[in-house]
């Protein structure tokens, strides 16, 4: 089970909410779950890809460790540029679409 991070940008008090009753948030916006399974990751990123349509001018990140992407973690986003990661010549860049 590895960490996961979600940093929020204007979301709602019920985005806050939820993520809060879940996953510990260190500073404003920004939550970590030290021990979070895929299960409930992706639970937890359902809800937030079902609330997003009433969000307005908000903007959320999820990474965590996945072993099967370069650089060992995955990138999933709302509201902002989607990004890849990839490894060109041993090196790990973030792509995003033009």
């Amino acid at each position: 089970m590895p960490m996961t991070m979600v940093v929020t940008r204007n979301v709602s008090d019920r985005t806050r909410g939820f993520l809060a009753s879940s996953m510990l948030e260190l500073a404003p916006g920004v939550y970590s779950a030290p021990r979070l399974s895929a299960a409930v990751r992706v639970r937890i990123w359902n809800v937030l890809e079902d609330w997003w349509p009433y969000e307005q001018d908000a903007s959320v990140i999820m990474v965590w460790a996945d072993q099967n992407t370069p650089g060992g973690q995955a990138v999933a986003t709302l509201g902002m540029p989607s990004v890849a990661l990839e490894e060109i010549d041993g090196i790990v860049l973030a792509r995003r679409p033009n």
